[in-house]
């Protein structure tokens, strides 16, 4: 493969039939046809899946590598499940075959026999994926035909049999899989040892044994895997291997060549039998390669040219993976259905851009359509504008003049005084640095011809198509203020090849290319096209959450700017990472796991900031949440009824605060106005699980209902409707119980951030607002007169408590973090106003992050008017010595939500990883200790079929998972190495406020109870970073000062 010129690759970048963007950019030689092959590397590791992501959105197909050892891994279930998402090719490269051989001394049959299970395995992970699709279009159309068979009036008498005949079947018997699994006789499965430099598909070995044997190739490629044999006297080939104790076609014909070669190369070193191998391939090395000392360089050169590794893969490609005109219909229609739009609910002319992608065109009159992946930096240098080109003669002179001038000048300076000589420097070098590096925006063109200078629009994630088209035509530097859509130029288009950039003056359709000039349009990623009838197209799918932050701070105070320029542009430069300024004024960095953070602290010394950085310990987060009363005590004694309500209720009362025995917790405000008595109450777990993994259609919900307050109509389309519904019913199916009774019909809000997985609830008598729901009920067509009825309904300063509630569920009582999984309910809200004051209009519903909006109301802008002047007199009456009333509601609600809270059991929740570790015999045991050390817990553990590996699947918390690997590593003599994945939130048992009550306790842990409580740890470990108050001893036995003078 020799270097291609790049008119040749211009040239090709034109026929899209044969480009290939598979996941260095290299020209290939197949046979009659050249192609252009867009090869995208992404790493392995888990925190760096954001790479694959971003990556996969370009590409067409992908090349899925899986170690022949170790088998599927959680991360190869991720990459496939990313593919899946994105809907693109996968194929498949079983690689390090050459470990079977050498560490694992397995057969060719028993080689045969494990490579069997990891294509299973592989594809069971696919067909699972493939399965879960069929049934949710299945569920799909079921509900479809519903909607259909209400509109048509289908009654049940006119069909009899209707009600009667169910379709049992799932649907899976009618969907074509022929295509979905990976099987060697189909193409798309490579074997190989990259290390070696050997490759092969079978149908390789087919072609080669059809000349030998006078077998057909088509037969061959057929019966070269799976259970069929050859029948030497009947020279025939056989199905039954198994059963008949034969050997299989795949080992006879390929496996026991290799097993012999590496037999006779490696083990043995027999060179007759070497010379005799070489010439039976016809294959010739050089002679200081047969007569080098280690025998892997004598394999490496036969089998690069036997069977070389970059044929097999790249013939597999060009003949199995797809190019950018064979992009599905099902793709291009997930791509442009962003949030709960569906592609049939956007505007016609966006529907018609469907045709603009299948077509793949590279016209004049098609629309440009490019998505921007990621934004990577590059030095200015690298650039091809401002490479180096060889000086001529008269330039020369000039640079030596300058030199000889500068040097005169550096002898003048030395005589000046040191001031003058630091002040030189300093006033440069910042102009310097600012010109080291560019962004470069990583793209694919889907349709059109993109040219240098060329303008477009960049879509906005919240862009709404249909108001764009009425606003904009044609894409202009002065553009009305369309919400979320903004204008830029491409100043270069460069070719990627490898670290080198090329320029080019246009890029064609279906090819990835870098553009320059985008750094300030776009920040991570986006959609740019020519056409205000695009959507953005859906955020890209990234498996790995940001969980671990650190605080960072410059070594040098003088140098924050520099750190506040280098977290910018790592936040631009990084999809995963995120950076955010705490109220506290800290600089925050939240990465996806441990190794991720390592890379993004040294890039901002290295690259970005370029100064010295300290960072914090992680900044682990946590949740806090309410359990049901225990019943057993520390010691799993049966706890008395009078101990629980001892341990449990710590809530100390006072003339305006009161606690119920039962746990319902009555607050009044300051001015004795308004009295609010709310209670705690434990959530499901199912449910706090269903309200965490709905945040975006609770999100939608409330933009509706607010649009409702506000006399605003707010657009949804049938999915999302359907959607929600969906969860309200799940809702009333997972709250069943007496305590709630119609709860779902009373959930006020959700919190925090109106989202959350928290709920109010209001169950206060005669008080009968409308719930979360009823925008729903107004979109599928209630009367307006209804709506307007229903928003009368809402009280005054409804809204105060609904805010005082988000303030509860946003930082807890125990250590200021979030709640999760509490529903407040509140059971009494009494407003005893004097008689003077007469009613006042819900305000406050405006804006539910405020305070009373009345009282923000100037009175000189209210006193213009009668009615103002009314609402000066009533806002006037409402404010008194404690401060506005909607504010002392506010007050008064939060602090009684978390009296409720700390009137029941707490528990801390704390972030759990998933981890899978790979290990021998031997040193299982050191394995299992790290694990009891940091808190870890197995979940499974079993041995991997004809190895000698365990595999150890268990939870660990992120607050232990920080150098868990490097320790891992050390303990085992780098035998076994983790895999750590963001899982769940769970509940630490042990309450973080407990005091041994009864004997037995005071037995086992003593007066002092002083064995490590994790929780108090952790709770301890927040307070402590966020200045909270922390009860502990300074000092300890403190008597007497302890001296060195007595050993004089």
């Amino acid at each position: 493969m020799g270097h291609t010129s790049l008119d040749k690759i211009k040239a090709l970048q034109k026929n899209p039939a044969n480009v290939r963007n598979l996941c260095i950019l290299a020209h290939v030689d197949h046979g009659e046809k050249d192609y252009l092959i867009n090869l995208i590397d992404s790493p392995g590791h888990v925190d760096f899946s954001s790479e694959v992501s971003t990556a996969v959105r370009l590409c067409d197909g992908a090349i899925v590598i899986v170690d022949a050892v170790e088998g599927v891994c959680p991360q190869t279930q991720a990459v496939l499940r990313q593919a899946w998402l994105e809907n693109i090719r996968p194929v498949l490269v079983i690689n390090k075959i050459d470990r079977l051989i050498m560490e694992l001394k397995l057969t060719s049959q028993e080689a045969y026999t494990h490579l069997q299970k990891i294509l299973e395995q592989v594809n069971a992970v696919t067909g699972s994926l493939f399965t879960s699709k069929v049934l949710e279009d299945r569920a799909v159309k079921e509900e479809r035909a519903e909607e259909d068979k209400e509109e048509g009036d289908i009654e049940p008498a006119e069909c009899p049999g209707l009600e009667q005949v169910y379709d049992w079947s799932a649907g899976l018997e009618d969907s074509d899989d022929s295509q979905l699994y990976f099987s060697p006789d189909q193409g798309n499965v490579v074997f190989a040892s990259a290390i070696d430099g050997w490759g092969f598909s079978i149908q390789q070995f087919a072609q080669i044994h059809s000349q030998r044997m006078g077998i057909r190739a088509e037969v061959l490629l057929k019966t070269l895997w799976g259970d069929f044999y050859l029948n030497a006297k009947a020279k025939k080939i056989m199905k039954g291997a198994h059963a008949k104790g034969k050997k299989p076609l795949f080992v006879q014909l390929v496996l026991d060549n290799i097993w012999s070669l590496y037999d006779a190369v490696v083990t043995r070193r027999d060179k007759e039998k070497i010379e005799k191998m070489m010439m039976s391939l016809g294959v010739k090395v050089m002679t200081r390669d047969s007569r080098h000392s280690d025998p892997k360089v004598l394999l490496s050169a036969i089998c690069s040219q036997w069977l070389p590794v970059s044929q097999a893969v790249l013939f597999m490609v060009c003949d199995k993976l797809p190019s950018p005109l064979d992009m599905t219909s099902e793709r291009i229609e997930r791509l442009m259905s962003v949030g709960a739009r569906r592609f049939h609910s956007l505007p016609l002319q966006t529907q018609e851009l469907k045709t603009a992608f299948m077509q793949c065109s590279s016209d004049d009159t098609a629309p440009v359509i490019v998505f921007v992946s990621k934004m990577f930096m590059v030095d200015a240098k690298a650039l091809p504008q401002n490479k180096q080109r060889p000086l001529t003669q008269e330039e020369m002179a000039q640079r030596r003049e300058l030199a000889r001038q500068r040097h005169t000048e550096r002898l003048a300076a030395i005589q000046q005084t040191e001031s003058q000589i630091q002040g030189l420097p300093l006033k440069a070098k910042p102009e310097e640095e600012e010109e080291k590096e560019t962004f470069v925006a990583f793209a694919r063109v889907y349709s059109g011809v993109v040219r240098r200078g060329q303008k477009v629009f960049v879509m906005g994630p919240k862009y709404d198509p249909a108001q764009g088209l009425r606003m904009v035509r044609i894409v202009s530097a002065c553009l009305p203020p369309v919400p979320h859509l903004a204008c830029c130029t491409m100043d270069s288009l460069y070719l990627l090849m490898g670290r080198e950039l090329e320029e080019l003056e246009e890029v064609p359709s279906g090819n990835v290319l870098g553009i320059g000039g985008l750094e300030e349009c776009v920040l991570k990623s986006a959609t740019l096209s020519t056409s205000p009838a695009l959507p953005p197209f859906i955020p890209l799918n990234f498996e790995a959450t940001p969980i671990v932050r650190v605080a960072i701070e410059p070594k040098h105070p003088s140098e924050m700017p520099k750190l506040v320029r280098g977290m910018r542009l790592l936040n631009q430069a990084d999809p995963c990472a995120e950076v955010l300024i705490q109220e506290t004024g800290e600089h925050v960095l939240v990465t996806a796991g441990e190794v991720h953070l390592q890379r993004c602290l040294d890039d901002l010394r290295e690259r970005f900031a370029k100064i010295e950085i300290s960072a914090s310990k992680p900044i682990i987060p946590f949740r806090e949440t309410v359990i049901r009363p225990p019943k057993v005590d520390m010691v799993n004694e049966d706890l008395g009824k009078q101990q629980k309500v001892a341990v449990i209720h710590q809530v100390k009362e006072s003339d305006t605060l009161h606690l119920d025995p039962s746990g319902l917790v009555t607050l009044t405000t300051p001015n004795r106005q308004a009295t609010v008595g709310v209670r705690a109450i434990p959530l499901p777990e199912e449910v706090t699980l269903l309200l965490e993994g709905s945040a975006d259609l609770i999100r939608t919900l409330e933009q509706a209902g607010q649009a409702q307050r506000e006399g605003r109509t707010l657009d949804m389309s049938t999915w999302t409707l359907d959607a929600l519904m969906v969860l309200k019913s799940r809702l009333e199916v997972l709250l069943q119980g007496r305590k709630w009774r119609n709860a779902v019909d009373r959930i006020w809000a959700f919190g925090p951030r109106r989202y959350g997985p928290n709920i109010l609830l209001n169950s206060v008598e005669g008080y009968q607002r409308p719930s979360v729901w009823h925008c729903l009920e107004r979109e599928k067509g209630e009367k307006e007169g209804g709506a307007k009825a229903e928003a009368s309904a809402i009280r005054d300063f409804d809204n105060s408590v609904v805010s005082g509630f988000q303030l509860a569920t946003l930082s807890g009582p125990m250590c200021e973090e979030p709640l999760m999984g509490v529903c407040f309910s509140v059971e009494r809200w009494d407003m005893n106003f004097p008689t003077q004051r007469t009613h006042l209009d819900s305000v406050t519903e405006e804006d539910s992050n405020s305070l009373d909006a009345s009282v923000s109301e100037s009175p000189g802008e209210a006193a213009g008017h009668p009615e103002g002047r009314r609402r000066a007199e009533v806002v006037a009456g409402l404010v008194d010595c404690y401060g506005p009333f909607s504010g002392q509601l506010i007050a008064a609600v939060k602090e009684a939500c978390r009296h409720a809270f700390q009137a029941k059991p707490q528990r801390l929740m704390a972030a759990m990883y998933t981890c899978e570790i790979m290990a021998t015999a031997e040193v299982l045991g050191r394995v299992y200790g790290v694990l009891g050390k940091r808190e870890g817990r197995v979940l499974q553990e079993e041995m991997k079929e004809g190895t000698e590996m365990f595999i150890i699947k268990a939870v660990l918390p992120v607050a232990e998972s920080f150098g868990f690997a490097d320790e891992i590593r050390k303990r085992t003599s780098g035998l076994a190495s983790p895999q750590l994945v963001f899982s769940h939130w769970e509940v630490i048992s042990s309450d973080p406020s407990w005091v041994p009550t009864t004997e037995e306790e005071y037995l086992h842990f003593g007066v002092k109870a002083d064995s490590a409580n994790q929780a108090l740890k952790y709770m301890n470990g927040v307070r402590r970073r966020k200045g909270l108050y922390v009860e502990e001893k300074i000092v300890e036995h403190g008597e007497k000062q302890r001296t060195l003078s007595k050993n004089k």
